[in-house]
């Protein structure tokens, strides 16, 4: 969440749909994004046009300020540029077309994202640096980015949403029998998605080729498809919940993928080939910035701390929090979801007129009163609509009104009490304590002799102590209490 915590809901932000999202829009045509976890841009159609020379980049040129400005700015720290920097000329020479030039973004987000934008422009997150364990996981995800340029995906995927987009125009207004319509072009969508999926996974066995032609461990793909696959679970509020593919994803399911990514490497040969290098690329990586960006606030397990806007709060037990430049956001296994954020209340004295200003729909006007909490004046009220139940609450410090919004498709008498946890939790820091806040930075260490997982799982910091162990396995490729043998580089997270 920004410093300035402040927006109209209802105009830059209309209910939870994030910046992310909206961004999809503005980038639809130009971006081969691999959304590796968390939201991301997707390619769909552009205004027909004819592909002339130098389109690719153009298109890219034209897009690359966007996508830094989306996802955080440029990250420039020594040791991840070098991490980078040492893989990318190794595997140019091995691709598909060695003439062909790559500029490399590594972007401030902790998402776990990588994608491609036409004429050769490449993005890697800091986030998917430091979940990636050795140099040669990072070569993988490289490659297969650069798969997308060589096999000119995106222009290809810009191609056929012009023809779908042209198509469902058609049907609409030729087609008088409205479900046949429907019908054919929801067949359309399912074929325009496969053909995305169709392209991640060419991009997939591409990769691994290119990366045993640079020398690179080929069963690193596979590898860094199982960590993305865990980090997804460590993440999810269901964790032992089965998880149903979506067919209409333009990726294809971890298991499709990592089947493929296998099958490609063993077609090179057995395990234990190539160069995978640990030690080397964790030690790139000591004192990288891990997590949230200090300028958007903390999250430290279930609570949200902003050192500058001098302000934190926590959500119950069981929910799991993220922090994005626009909002908190939180969720639990229930259904139930939250969002923080704030606005600016410099045309309201009275928060009870702020409240029934018309930015909440479905609001109920007899619910709406006024309350104080921890010394802050405040207003709560409820709203239904769509389907949804909301509880709102607006705390005011200064001209700035800090908004709780939770929302539940099945309110009992539990979400009404996370609500009322939740909300008097909030409070302003102590300057003592703004002091303390620090960002969180990945400190790699030597395993000693006896050192086991949960012994050294104990250094890890941002997250609640239950979940150490399961956050310290994730992070490193680990699994359950093993005993970690001595002189293994280890990635932990500090403050």
């Amino acid at each position: 969440m920004s410093g300035t915590a402040t927006g109209n809901f209802g105009q830059a932000r209309r209910g939870l749909t994030s910046l992310r999202v909206l961004l999809a829009v503005a980038l639809l045509g130009a971006l081969t994004s691999c959304q590796l976890l968390g939201d991301g841009p997707n390619v769909g159609p552009v205004a027909p046009g004819t592909l002339r020379p130098n389109l690719a980049a153009d298109i890219g040129a034209r897009e690359h300020p966007r996508v830094v400005a989306t996802y955080g700015g440029v990250y420039k720290e020594a040791g991840a540029e070098r991490a980078v920097a040492s893989v990318v000329g190794r595997l140019v020479e091995a691709s598909e077309d060695p003439s062909q030039s790559y500029r490399i973004t590594i972007l401030n987000s902790p998402a776990i994202n990588a994608f491609a934008l036409p004429g050769g422009y490449l993005y890697v997150t800091r986030g998917l640096l430091a979940l990636a364990n050795d140099t040669s996981e990072l070569a993988a995800v490289l490659a297969h980015e650069m798969a997308h340029v060589t096999a000119s995906h995106a222009i290809k995927r810009q191609q056929r949403a012009e023809a779908r987009e042209l198509a469902d125009r058609i049907l609409t207004n030729v087609v008088r029998d409205t479900e046949q319509a429907k019908a054919a072009m929801a067949s359309s969508q399912l074929s325009f998605a496969r053909f995305s999926q169709v392209q991640e996974l060419e991009a997939d066995a591409i990769g691994v080729k290119t990366l045993a032609k640079a020398g690179f461990d080929p069963y690193a793909a596979a590898r860094f498809l199982e960590s993305m696959a865990a980090y997804a679970k460590y993440q999810s509020a269901q964790e032992d919940a089965p998880s149903a593919p979506d067919f209409l994803s333009s990726h294809p399911s971890t298991p499709e993928r990592l089947s493929i990514a296998t099958r490609a490497a063993r077609e090179i040969g057995s395990p234990g080939i190539g160069e995978r290098d640990r030690s080397r690329y964790l030690s790139a990586l000591n004192g990288m910035l891990f997590g949230d960006d200090p300028s958007e606030g903390f999250v430290r397990g279930r609570t949200f701390l902003h050192k500058s806007l001098g302000i934190g709060f926590s959500v119950p037990s069981g929910y799991i929090m993220e922090n994005s430049p626009e909002a908190v956001l939180a969720s639990n296994a229930a259904g139930t979801a939250m969002r923080f954020d704030g606005a600016n209340l410099s045309n309201f004295e009275d928060l009870k007129d702020y409240m029934n200003s018309g930015w909440i729909n479905g609001l109920l006007p007899q619910s709406v009163r006024e309350t104080t909490i921890n010394g802050l004046p405040g207003v709560i009220g409820s709203a239904v609509t769509q389907g949804w139940s909301f509880r709102i609450a607006v705390l005011r410090i200064g001209q700035t009104g800090y908004r709780f919004i939770f929302a539940s498709r099945a309110p009992d008498n539990a979400f009404e009490s996370q609500f009322q946890q939740t909300i008097t939790s909030f409070q302003q820091l102590s300057p003592t304590e703004r002091a303390r806040l620090q960002p969180l930075r990945i400190k790699i260490v030597e395993a000693r002799a006896g050192d086991t997982a949960q012994k050294l799982a104990l250094g890890m910091r941002g997250v609640d102590s239950s979940r150490r162990l399961h956050f310290f396995n994730v992070l490193n490729g680990f699994s359950g209490n093993q005993t970690i043998p001595a002189g293994t580089a280890i990635k932990l997270v500090v403050d």
